[in-house]
């Protein structure tokens, strides 16, 4: 497979996971309390946003290489 077709696959999935998820949420644990032996976490959840262009460009350019690299022959 070539580079290009390969790529162009990628970033056609990339780009469609985007417009399904919007963004991407990850766990943290932080100390909230640490007082001789006491010991006090507490877990927070954030999201990393993805606007929908993000995803708009990267299923734009993914089809764009697949079509140039199949062109190429």
């Amino acid at each position: 497979m070539k580079t290009n077709t390969l790529l162009g696959i990628i970033l056609v999935v990339v780009g469609i996971i985007a417009f399904a998820y919007q963004g991407i949420s990850y766990t943290t644990r932080e100390k909230v309390l640490d007082v001789g032996p006491m010991h006090m976490t507490a877990e927070r959840t954030r999201t990393l946003p993805l606007p929908p262009i993000v995803g708009a460009i990267a299923l734009v350019g993914g089809i764009v290489l697949l079509v140039t690299g199949s062109k190429k022959g």
